[in-house]
């Protein structure tokens, strides 16, 4: 009998390592890092419907669930469920959960775990990997995809294969696992060739997992199953409660599970793999000049080499520089020598540290009706250039301390003000006093555009009082 294979998408993280591009409240899977599409699309398309997949579930941060539903509707995929993560508890916790909900449909169903912030240019390789992985997992075992290693790196983990598995041809018993080398015992694993990189993917029967959990974490899968039962519905969302996920041990995948299991094996694989973990690792993706610079954006280089170089909405220029990565944003720059990409993180600790907003917020802030983004702040004064998508519609909401004017720049609205509904479209604006309670809707076919000015004592996006929403959001700011 043929199983159902069931795409679970980890979408918890951060990318700090990215910034300024990748905000914690908006991270690199949902840009588009390569082409126009983001990661998050590009990871849903590749396990679409069209290839026999089931529907996907998505393990994600409960402040991502509207991006990831309005990204998921852009390219035409029917999300399962989003399962909401109220803390980060690594890999573990979420394969446990997501592994319990789904084995309550169908115990037999292979669950086929990806990250949504990976890179796969072999779209081909991957599909033909994930059916030899199917063939071990249906036999029991646990598997890993291993990239084939094409240099001696130190930033990941490695795995060693042995032999064959019987009946699943070009999947192989895990030997060992061994943690990120030095540059020495990299460039050994390399020569050996029987050495993969541990990608962070995985594949196994919902039935296998569950059980080697309860041999070898039967606390942290009691757990799960607690936090699992406290979740409540939400649209398409299930929130699981803050006091039960919290209680689940927090462990990776590998250490809590692939390290102790006498049933784990790899399919080594080759399909232009890249986690994207570094500017360094962007690069290698991507097609560099007769120089050796990636250049992404409105970029002028001259005599400079081996640089990556991303511009925002603004010219970035360079002279004779070398070896460097350049990221301009439209509220920061961040430049560094290459080799040094992986202390980024440490410069976003330090700025976190320091309170600074830039490391949560994009100017460009996302809601689930649209964005907006902050044009000029005064100490009175606010003005905003607001994006509704075709639609939707903001909560009905008033303000304590703040006035607003909108200016109906492309698109139509239409607008609650107290007792009276306007319509308005482009070049007419709006009034709307301190108190009046209001609401902003795109009733069209295409986005509506609007300039904000506020104009008050306090201006902080806290100053909502919603009445009704479409998003449930009444309780939060």
């Amino acid at each position: 009998m043929k199983k159902t294979i069931y795409p679970v998408i980890l979408s918890g993280g951060s990318g700090s390592r990215l910034w300024p591009m990748s905000r914690s409240k908006y991270p690199k899977q949902f840009l588009p890092m390569l082409g126009t599409k983001s990661l998050f699309t590009l990871t849903l398309e590749r396990v679409g419907e069209t290839y026999g997949f089931g529907a996907p579930l998505v393990v994600a941060n409960e402040h991502h669930r509207f991006i990831i539903n309005e990204q998921a509707a852009k390219v035409d995929v029917s999300l399962q469920s989003v399962l909401l993560e109220p803390v980060g508890r690594n890999t573990a916790p979420a394969v446990a959960v997501a592994a319990l909900k789904i084995a309550k449909v169908d115990p037999d169903a292979l669950l086929l775990f990806l990250p949504s912030d990976h890179v796969i240019l072999d779209m081909p390789g991957f599909h033909k990997a994930v059916n030899t992985a199917a063939c071990a997992a249906k036999k029991g075992y646990l598997v890993c995809f291993g990239m084939t290693p094409t240099r001696p790196e130190t930033g990941y983990g490695y795995i060693n294969a042995g032999s064959e598995i019987e009946g699943a041809k070009g999947a192989r018993i895990i030997s060992a696992f061994q943690e990120k080398p030095n540059a020495e015992t990299a460039a050994k694993y390399l020569e050996a060739g029987t050495y993969s990189w541990n990608s962070g993917m995985f594949m196994f029967a919902a039935s296998t997992i569950l059980a080697e959990f309860k041999e070898h974490q039967p606390a942290m899968l009691k757990a799960a199953e607690k936090a699992l039962k406290s979740a409540v519905p939400d649209l398409n969302f299930l929130r699981m409660g803050e006091k039960e996920f919290s209680a689940v041990p927090a462990d990776s995948i590998d250490y809590a599970i692939m390290e102790k299991t006498s049933r784990a094996a790899v399919v080594p694989a080759e399909f232009g793999w890249s986690d994207v973990g570094s500017f360094s690792a962007l690069a290698d993706v991507q097609t560099p000049d007769q120089n050796g610079n990636v250049l992404v954006g409105d970029v002028l280089a001259l005599d400079s080499h081996n640089c990556f170089i991303h511009a925002g909405e603004k010219l970035v220029s360079t002279i004779g520089v070398d070896d460097l990565i350049v990221v301009a944003t439209d509220d920061a720059v961040m430049v560094a020598p290459k080799d040094r990409d992986q202390d980024v993180k440490r410069l976003v600790d330090s700025l976190k540290a320091s309170g600074r907003p830039e490391v949560d917020f994009h100017s460009t802030v996302y809601r689930p009706w649209g964005n907006y983004r902050t044009l000029a702040v005064g100490s009175r004064y606010q003005v905003k250039e607001i994006e509704v998508y075709p639609g939707k519609r903001l909560s009905l909401q008033k303000h304590h301390h703040r006035a607003e004017h909108w200016i109906i720049v492309e698109g139509s609205a239409v607008i609650t003000r107290d007792a009276e509904t306007h319509l308005l479209s482009e070049n007419q604006s709006i009034y709307l006093p301190l108190g009046a309670v209001h609401r902003l809707a795109n009733p069209g076919k295409i986005p509506l555009r609007l300039i904000e000015v506020q104009s008050g004592s306090y201006l902080g996006e806290d100053d909502i009082v919603r009445l009704e929403d479409d998003f449930n959001r009444e309780k939060e700011k």
